[in-house]
């Protein structure tokens, strides 16, 4: 199998070969990190001493590198001597996590190449392996098993659409699920996909989803407020923030904004791409149209004075950094949250509701079903389906701003009854949870 697995790996990357020198050549992506990934050159740590622990903690990108926040300073607290290996797949991940984890050793993480895996877990040499979300690489998951390391999966989630995936290749899953020591799962309907597929009930359990602990609920925070000082805002200006976004859904906001202006002159657009690589493009976008820019990336707090004061008109503000989005989330009124009209699935829209934002986001919101399920039952978001529609709603919100305070708090109310599942995954983790109430039953 692992020779299988490992030559269908080589013809895939030969076959991808082309594209990745292009954008490293054009746009500087995935120039660091190779040795690691392709030859498991990870930092060689050398054998732990036998009364600690070393956790391998595998978090693909920002995503889920930022959901360790509320994880991790947990773990650390109740143990204290352990070592914390923490791993990324893509170059924005790395770098979140050197920045929000600088007392941990961080890495990139191997290629499923047996002999790249193998190399890596026997320079890390950790007691126990811990992946987040989903990351199912069988020779990884094989060799970890073979030098007895025990598995865990947090925050564990199975959309429908990779369920009906993963349910072809029922017979490849099963012995991977079977591996682990512990699938903590977010929801009841996830557990039950895994088990499904083979994973082993006395593994499962549901946890509630992390992504609820480590959010902000606080607008007053530093950071927040030093965001609000940069972008020049004013108390009695209502902020449009579109966050998040993907192809076409910077235009569709762009397009909003401008026919509501001259309505509501006061209200400020706030665009965050979703990936780095699209700032250039969506800056191009808002010049295009004639209209006036601010680049995050570009101000400071002691420049910021002079560089608004450039402009007759408010100015578009463009957040083109990484790692600030939940911050900058706290100074939205009303949030568009993005890679929901598209075949995305929708990205995390827990974060402005934590702030009492009126949230509102497209129909395509599959990766975070049972979070707008929830939020639709208690009229603590809208869907939104073109951009006539996200006009609409903020003209209806601009006009009736009650009704967009209303929306807000029963969105922030929502997100604070979910709390608990952190101290709940270390619990399962250091394996003082002897029988959690939510275990799922054979």
């Amino acid at each position: 199998m692992s020779l299988l697995l490992n030559l269908a790996y080589c013809l895939l990357l030969a076959a991808v070969s082309p594209v990745l020198v292009y954008r490293s050549l054009v746009q500087g992506k995935y120039r660091t990190g190779w040795g690691e990934k392709l030859f498991g050159s990870l930092p060689d740590l050398g054998k732990v001493p036998a009364d600690q622990e070393r956790y391998w903690f595998h978090a693909v990108s920002v995503g889920e590198v930022l959901l360790l926040q509320s994880i991790l300073p947990e773990l650390r607290s109740r143990s204290p001597e352990a070592e914390i290996v923490l791993t990324t797949t893509t170059t924005t991940g790395h770098a979140v996590a050197r920045d929000k984890f600088p007392d941990f050793t961080v890495a990139y993480f191997p290629l499923d190449f047996s002999w790249a895996v193998r190399r890596a877990i026997a320079r890390i040499q950790p007691t126990q392996i811990v992946l987040v979300e989903l990351e199912l690489w069988p020779n990884f998951l094989k060799a970890a098993h073979a030098n007895g390391i025990p598995l865990s999966l947090i925050n564990g989630r199975l959309s429908e659409k990779s369920f009906r995936g993963y349910s072809k290749l029922r017979w490849l899953l099963r012995p991977l699920l079977q591996s682990f020591d512990l699938l903590a799962v977010q929801n009841k309907t996830y557990a039950e996909r895994f088990l499904a597929l083979g994973a082993r009930p006395a593994s499962l359990h549901v946890t509630g989803s992390a992504k609820f602990d480590r959010v902000n609920t606080d607008r007053r925070n530093d950071h927040t407020q030093r965001l609000g000082k940069v972008f020049g805002l004013s108390a009695d200006e209502p902020v449009f923030i579109a966050g998040s976004t993907q192809e076409p859904e910077e235009k569709i906001a762009l397009e909003a904004w401008i026919e509501l202006r001259n309505e509501f002159p006061g209200l400020r657009l706030i665009l965050v791409p979703r990936h780095k690589e699209r700032f250039e493009e969506t800056a191009r976008l808002v010049e295009s149209y004639g209209l006036p820019l601010v680049r995050r990336s570009a101000i400071d707090v002691e420049a910021v004075t002079s560089t608004f004061a450039r402009h007759n008109d408010k100015p578009v503000i463009l957040l083109d950094t990484l790692g600030e989005l939940s911050a900058c989330w706290g100074l939205a009124n009303f949030a568009y949250v993005g890679g929901s009209m598209g075949s995305r699935g929708g990205q995390n829209m827990i974060e402005p509701c934590a702030y009492g934002a009126a949230v509102c986001f497209g129909p395509n919101t599959g990766n975070f079903r049972d979070v707008v399920q929830s939020l639709l039952e208690r009229e603590a978001a809208k869907i939104v389906g073109d951009k006539v529609a996200l006009t609409d709603l903020l003209r209806a919100w601009l006009t009736d701003r009650q009704s967009a305070i209303r929306l807000g708090v029963a969105a922030r109310e929502f997100v604070l009854s979910q709390a608990g599942a952190s101290q709940l995954t270390v619990n399962l983790l250091l394996g003082t949870e002897e029988q959690s109430e939510v275990a799922i039953a054979a």
